[in-house]
Formats: C-alpha cells, structure tokens, sequence
C-alpha cells in the first residue's frame, strides 16, 4: 500500500517501521499490538503519514499520556518556534545538563563585523559558539551553504578577546545544531572544516534524540495534558523542561490552571520523567 510521506515522496506503508517508533515511545508490546492492528484497519492507499501520526498518537494517549508525550517528541521540538527563540533556549538546556555553563543572545565583534550568537557554552577552557538552525518544517534540511557561512563567522570571532564568561574569553569551538537533518555533503564540509554537528539523527549514537531521551530532556510543548496557549505561557515564564515543572505547581497556577487540571498535569510529569 502507497502512503505519502511529509515531503510528498510516496512510498510503501512499512509497519515494521511504524511498529519501532511506537516501541520508542516506551509502550509495551501489548499496547502496540492493539495500536497497529486499528491503524491497519485504518489505512488506505494514499493517506499521508501525518494522517498515520496522528492516528497513532491518539491512540497510544488513550493507553498513556506520557507515551503519547514522548512518541509526540519530534513535533513538539517544531513547537519551539516560530522563530526558534525557544529553541535555542532548549539548545542551552541540553549543555547545561552536560555540565555547561551557558549564555543565549550575545553580540560579538569580530576582526571585520560583529556577529549574533544563539548561545556560547564553556566547559574548563573550552568556550564554543553554538549556531541553531531551527526549523518548522519536517522536510526542510540544513544543507552545504550552512556550515559554509557559519565557519566564516567562526573564523571572524576566534582569534579575539570576548567579554563573555569573564573579560577574556576566546572562542575555540563552533557547533552547528538543528532540529531536523543535515545533507551528507554538509556533514563531510563540517568535518573536513572541525565543526561539530547535531541533529535528530546525528552522530550516530549521540544525537539530539539520544540527548533527550538519555537525560529526560523534554520539552514543556510535548505535554498532552496543556493546550498549545498553556505552552506558551509556559515557555514565556522560562520553563522550557518537563522535569522544571516537578514540584513547581505554581507555575502551573500563574498561567491559569485550577486544582485539578494541575494534578493531572504534574501526573503526566511524573511518568514521563520516570522514563529510563
């Protein structure tokens, strides 16, 4: 049976494939089971992925909240947007969980021009310039000319002094990190160039989704228990994390949540945070 994919490529419906992402989301085989065998009832020639997708999750947050949450996870990260402000604001968190000091927004004069960074990150003597490159589309990747112009403000910014973390700070790294996905030619530009890459499939065994599962590094816009509006106002007030919400209700209460709603909201948390 012919499906069509987010970027209008149609190809063969494989349940094998679907079958690992809904194993991903922690639900048991059970659970999963009983998921595919609706959707194949479900399925007909030409219904899109996303239509799959949406079938899938409402079924698995029939099951769970917190499966629904995580097998949700990759679209939750394009709700970090529009204009990737949030993202790169999560993009810190994730350095930060790794023993990083961080900062977001800084502007820095280079040798020829100044230059805006999304986030710089120091670890001992180790200072970098991340660059995020945020998108809302599943079908958008970051190709060649990324890497390409993000060295060339690199190589602007790494021989000068920076006020920074202190007064004399040198930029010695850059990494280049992206929701989606980078060409081939871009991944062998960065290497042969000494940037690091990181997007929701690479490297291999240390990627963006790696990152988030191994130290339960969700994103508040993956709660299935909040509207769209709730998320926001979340994010608005700095809570960008799931586990930044374990046992700090009041954060709940400010964007309007009564007793209850906030109960199941902390219930949901809890699951999804207890997740290995």
């Amino acid at each position: 049976m012919k499906i069509i994919k987010h970027s209008g490529d149609i190809v063969e419906f494989d349940k094998s494939k679907l079958e690992r992402s809904l194993l991903k989301s922690g639900a048991n085989k059970l659970i999963v089971d009983a998921v595919l065998v609706t959707i194949e009832k479900e399925v007909f020639e030409g219904i899109t992925t996303k239509s799959i997708y949406k079938l899938a999750f409402n079924l698995l947050k029939k099951a769970s909240n917190s499966h629904a949450a995580r097998y949700n996870l990759r679209t939750s990260i394009e709700l970090l947007g529009p204009a990737g402000f949030f993202f790169e604001k999560y993009v810190a968190r994730i350095f930060n969980t790794e023993g990083y000091k961080t900062k977001n927004n800084l502007t820095l004069q280079g040798k020829c021009i100044s230059h805006e960074i999304d986030v710089v990150i120091q670890k001992g003597n180790e200072i970098a310039m991340v660059e995020c490159k945020f998108h809302e589309r599943r079908e958008s990747n970051s190709d060649v000319k990324v890497p390409m112009y993000i060295l060339s403000r690199f190589n602007d910014l790494k021989d000068k002094i920076h006020p920074i973390f202190t007064n004399n700070n040198k930029i010695t790294k850059c990494w280049i990190i992206t929701n989606n996905r980078f060409t081939t030619d871009a991944i062998t530009f960065a290497k042969c160039s000494g940037l690091n890459l990181l997007s929701w499939d690479y490297p291999e065994n240390n990627n963006f989704r790696h990152k988030i599962d191994n130290n339960q590094l969700y994103p508040v816009t993956c709660l299935t228990t909040l509207t769209i509006a709730e998320k926001e106002k979340l994010l608005i007030l700095n809570i960008i994390l799931v586990k930044e919400l374990i046992n700090n209700s009041e954060s709940l209460e400010k964007i309007g949540l009564n007793s209850n709603r906030i109960k199941n909201v902390l219930k949901e948390v809890s699951e999804l945070c207890k997740y290995i």
